[in-house]
C-alpha cells in the first residue's frame, strides 16, 4: 500500500493537475493576507484560511485520484485489494498537507504583523488539518471512480462546498462546521466551542469516508 501511495503521489506531481489547486491556493492566500493582519487577529485569519481553502484541498484530492487511468486503478485493486482505496486517500492527504503547510507558513513570513502565540499556531494547524480531511473526502466523493462525468463532478464539488457553508451557518451539527469555526473565531469564542466543532467535524468526516468506501465497493 505504501508503494502504491508513493507511486500515485509521483504520478500526480509529474502531471499538470498538481498546479491547478496550488495556483488557486496561492491566489486565495495572497488576497487573504494582502493588507496584513494586525496583532490579535491571527486566529480569525487562520480560521478563515482553513475554511476558504477546503475547495483547493478537494480539487487536489480529486485531481490526484483522477490522474491514473481507470485500467491502472483496476490493476491496483486486483493487486492489493481494498488497500487500493486507502492508498489513494493517503496520497491525497499527503499532497494536501503540503498545500496546508504553504497556507500556514505564508502569513508567518509576512502576512501577520507579529508572530502569534503558540496556542494560536496550534489551533490554526488543527483547523487546517480538519480542512484537509474535509477537502480530501469531498474530492474523493467527486472523483471519477464515483462520478464519471467531469461536468457533474466539478458541479458536485463546488455545490457540496457551498451547501456545507449554508447549512453550517445554522448549527455546528448541521454539516461540516467550517462556517461555525469561522464565526466563532471572529467573535472570540472559538476556544469554548472548539470541542463541539472537532467532534462534529470528526462525525462528518467519518460519514464521508464510509460513504466513499461503500460507493467504491460498487464502482471498481
Amino acid at each position: 500500500m505504501i508503494a502504491l501511495t508513493r507511486f500515485r503521489i509521483a504520478g500526480y506531481a509529474r502531471s499538470h493537475r498538481a498546479f491547478q489547486p496550488l495556483l488557486l491556493l496561492l491566489v486565495v492566500i495572497s488576497l487573504l493576507y494582502a493588507t496584513g493582519v494586525p496583532v490579535g487577529n491571527e486566529l480569525s485569519s487562520y480560521a478563515d484560511s482553513a475554511a476558504i481553502l477546503i475547495p483547493s484541498f478537494a480539487w487536489a484530492a480529486r485531481g490526484l485520484l483522477d490522474t491514473e487511468p481507470d485500467e491502472q486503478r483496476m490493476i491496483a485493486l486486483t493487486a492489493v485489494g481494498r488497500a487500493e482505496v486507502a492508498s489513494g486517500l493517503l496520497a491525497a492527504l499527503a499532497c494536501n498537507t503540503i498545500l496546508a503547510l504553504i497556507a500556514l507558513v505564508w502569513p508567518l513570513a509576512g502576512g501577520f504583523a507579529a508572530i502569534p502565540p503558540v496556542g494560536t499556531l496550534v489551533t490554526g494547524i488543527g483547523l487546517h488539518a480538519l480542512a484537509i480531511l474535509a477537502g480530501t473526502v469531498i474530492g474523493a466523493l467527486t472523483s471519477r471512480a464515483i462520478l464519471p462525468s467531469p461536468a457533474i463532478s466539478i458541479v458536485a464539488l463546488i455545490g457540496g462546498y457551498f451547501a456545507i457553508l449554508m447549512a453550517g451557518s445554522s448549527s455546528v451539527w448541521a454539516t461540516f462546521p467550517a462556517m461555525s469555526w469561522m464565526h466563532a473565531a471572529n467573535h472570540g469564542d472559538l476556544t469554548a466551542r472548539l470541542p463541539a466543532i472537532v467532534v462534529s467535524a470528526g462525525v462528518w468526516i467519518g460519514l464521508g469516508l464510509l460513504g466513499y468506501a461503500g460507493l467504491r465497493r460498487t464502482r471498481p
